[in-house]
């Protein structure tokens, strides 16, 4: 495995009744001024909205809002929050919903504190080098958001989606109850499902030697995703389902079950560049994109495909050569999200091939995409075509 260093400072609040229990001794820790960010206001009809402001205000709290952030967090979205931190004085953010969220809230919280644009942590390989205090209250099972320093924004003057973050936009507590999500639609719990998954996979495809436990430990979160997904999709109001399937959206991108390995990452750079021309949901753009990366990368090396195969999806491989049971791995790939319902094809979003050229040239903007195999700009826009 490679040299690392591993370092997570997020508290964790996980199962029910933690809120009365912790958050305004959370809060309260990092100030009393404190901006809530949300979406579109779902945590208002099941009720959470009011358990958290109840709680702050009781607890002497001082509570401005930023609603409406978007699916895909939008840079002007995020520039009305640091704008808001600023007027008021914030000393925490409070973000409660799911990745959209606490991406944009990542974002605010970067540059509240920075005197240039915010979007040169985007732009550039700027990063943050402060950053309010942010806190989650995680209601959508997905991104890893409530564990990780990472964020998402889009641009849609330059169509640009691109990820920043650094060691000062970890949240310092997450809380993680799974009844938060028993009101998700099928549909975002589907997406959401398919964006753990695909965390899972974008670090398990490596060609880093000796990682016999990360190897394991990825196995593991997919094995887990494949057993509860039906359940939860069955019944959304399971909560060992939740509560499990919430578990592994944590774990996939907590950078727990891959240290000291070198993930490949270009299936979600590919997909950020086609929703930041067409405002797809993420899920659902991996769910279309992934099997065929997997198809154009296989000749890079069959053994993790055809491990995946045996280990993860029960492949029998006895009388077959390992070319032969990789491709059935990546089929098997493509059967479990279509078993979720997610989409097939961009043409399931009525997209066309108007701008794979831009993307792929974008994609490619900073040299080339991934590490499993390193993509070329004509590399990415046969993946595209091939992807409509």
């Amino acid at each position: 495995m490679n040299a690392f260093a591993f370092y997570n400072p997020t508290q964790l609040f996980y199962g029910k009744d933690q809120l009365e229990k912790n958050l305004l001794s959370q809060v309260r820790t990092y100030g009393e001024r404190v901006l809530l960010v949300y979406g579109g206001g779902s945590i208002k009809s099941f009720g959470l909205y009011d358990r958290v402001m109840n709680l702050l205000k009781d607890g002497g709290v001082t509570v401005f809002e930023l609603s409406g952030i978007e699916p895909n967090p939008r840079l002007t979205t995020v520039k009305k929050g640091i704008a808001l931190c600023r007027e008021h004085d914030i000393q925490l953010i409070l973000a409660v919903g799911g990745g959209s969220v606490l991406d944009a809230s990542k974002a605010i919280a970067g540059g509240a504190l920075y005197d240039g644009d915010v979007w040169d942590f985007y732009s550039t390989r700027k990063r943050p080098e402060c950053a309010l205090p942010l806190g989650t209250i995680l209601t959508l099972a997905a991104t890893g958001s409530e564990m990780n320093s990472g964020g998402v924004i889009t641009n849609w003057e330059t169509n640009e989606k691109i990820g920043s973050g650094s060691v000062h936009t970890f949240p310092k507590f997450s809380f993680c109850d799974p009844t938060n999500t028993f009101t998700v639609s099928r549909e975002q719990t589907t997406y959401g499902i398919v964006d753990m998954f695909s965390h899972v996979l974008e670090q398990y495809f490596s060609h880093t030697p000796n990682t016999a436990l990360q190897e394991r430990l990825c196995e593991s979160v997919m094995s887990t995703i494949i057993e509860y997904a039906p359940r939860v999709l069955e019944n959304p109001q399971d909560e060992t389902a939740r509560e499990t399937i919430m578990y592994c959206g944590t774990m996939a991108l907590n950078g727990m079950i891959a240290m000291g390995m070198l993930g490949d990452w270009a299936t979600h750079g590919i997909e950020h560049e086609v929703s930041a021309y067409y405002d797809i949901p993420h899920g659902g753009g991996l769910a279309i994109l992934f099997p065929n990366w997997m198809k154009h990368v296989l000749s890079e090396g069959t053994a993790r495909f055809a491990q995946l195969g045996t280990r993860v999806f029960g492949i029998e491989k006895s009388g077959k050569d390992e070319h032969a049971v990789a491709l059935e791995a990546i089929a098997a790939v493509r059967s479990f999200f279509d078993s979720i319902g997610a989409p097939k094809r961009l043409a399931d979003y009525d997209i066309p091939d108007e701008h794979l050229g831009k993307m792929a040239a974008h994609a490619v903007r900073m040299g080339t995409l991934g590490n499993y195999k390193k993509l070329s700009e004509s590399d990415v826009l046969a993946i595209l075509k091939a992807s409509l």
